[in-house]
């Protein structure tokens, strides 16, 4: 859990520090107030390019200093040896990692991420005042995330599918982070090379295979971890009973082939590459199939209050799912989770989150919250022009 939050310059937050409790963390405030920048900036702490999947240039403060700073004081079931003083990350990190410096060892650890004025597209990472790669996060924190904008996610395209897969996988393999990484890296290699060839430029046919390579060994692991996810949290969705929230069917579609085949199969590709501009197989092209079990159903096609419940369903069986595996509840940021549900599923949603980690949610009134009967903590975010 996070024990203590820092902001500094990010979004509309100029200087904030929270320090929230182990449980229900709740955001109310106006809107504009700021509740989704704060979850935000809790997503940041994990891999990727957190919630809203926004350019870094985007999220520093308008009239700040120029790049932002997110730390954060992690409790964890291991003792770690004391922070160190944070450096060169501007002042809104180093306080945070001062902070965490001056609590005892002993399963605190102090991380943050965030950029400079001077390389505003570049994030700087820390763990224990170390620079380190964002993909080292994973092993400290998993945080899960459920936004409004995820309402259409049956509908939208499938890379918001295997995006929402990723984050599903990472939890229960770290090392998703790196294969994802040094995949798309290669990938983009290969296009780029393939795109010089299409204008004339001699291919060099050593150096393509050399990254086909690459993409098939990260390809596979890619696959892997992503099959291995689905079968388990398909698994435990099928054996719950029926409840308020739908139970999802899970499989993968699209690009099936083998890790072990890709490299053959991108090499003869290569023309079809070329003129499609873009790699046509791979793990990049796998999509995520979801199915309302109870309606056999489709998800794509059931009411837009179904597919909320779908994705909660999901989202809830997959945290006690990480839990069991890893020996750590995921941190959840749930924005905006209980506007639309009516009482009995949001008293539902409250009791099947109970006891299951530190859960943030954000809100525009505290009587959406009423059913937690006080046990939360309760920050309310006033209006910040």
């Amino acid at each position: 859990m996070l024990s203590r939050l820092v902001l500094t310059d990010f979004r509309n937050h100029a200087d904030l520090t929270l320090v929230p409790g182990g449980g229900f963390v709740v955001l109310t405030g106006e809107n504009g107030a700021g509740k989704t920048n704060v979850i935000e900036a809790v997503s940041l702490l994990a891999p990727g390019r957190g919630l809203r999947a926004a350019p870094l240039g985007e999220m520093a403060r308008q009239g700040g200093k120029g790049g932002f700073g997110v730390a954060a004081t992690l409790e964890t079931t291991h003792p770690q040896s004391p922070s160190h003083v944070w450096e060169g990350l501007g002042e809104g990190l180093s306080r945070g990692g001062q902070a965490g410096a001056e609590d005892p060892a002993g399963g605190e650890i102090s991380i943050a991420t965030g950029t400079i004025a001077t390389a505003p597209e570049r994030r700087i990472v820390r763990i224990q005042g170390a620079t380190a790669p964002a993909t080292a996060l994973a092993e400290w924190l998993t945080v899960l995330w459920l936004t409004p904008a995820m309402d259409r996610l049956f509908v939208e395209p499938a890379s918001e599918r295997r995006r929402f897969l990723d984050r599903l996988t990472l939890a229960l393999a770290p090392g998703h982070a790196v294969h994802s990484s040094r995949y798309d890296a290669a990938m983009r290699a290969r296009n780029r090379l393939l795109g010089e060839a299409s204008e004339g430029a001699p291919l060099d046919a050593d150096w393509i295979a050399a990254l086909e390579a690459q993409m098939a060994e990260h390809g596979a692991a890619i696959d892997t971890a992503r099959r291995e996810t689905v079968a388990a949290l398909g698994l435990r969705l099928a054996e719950q009973p029926d409840g308020p929230f739908a139970r999802a069917g899970l499989a993968l579609e699209g690009w099936t082939g083998a890790g072990e085949t890709l490299a053959g199969d991108l090499a003869t590709g290569r023309r079809r590459d070329m003129a499609a501009g873009r790699t046509l197989i791979g793990p990049h092209r796998t999509d995520l199939a979801v199915s309302h079990l109870g309606k056999a159903q489709p998800a794509a096609l059931c009411s837009t209050g179904e597919q909320k419940a779908l994705l909660l369903g999901i989202v809830l069986a997959h945290a006690e799912l990480v839990a069991e595996r890893t020996g750590r509840h995921p941190v959840l940021l749930l924005d905006e989770v209980a506007a639309h549900l009516d009482p009995r599923r949001r008293a539902a949603l409250f009791a099947a989150l109970a006891g299951k980690g530190q859960v943030w949610m954000t809100g525009t009134e505290a009587a959406l919250f009423a059913e937690l009967h006080g046990e939360a903590s309760h920050v309310a975010l006033p209006f910040v022009r």
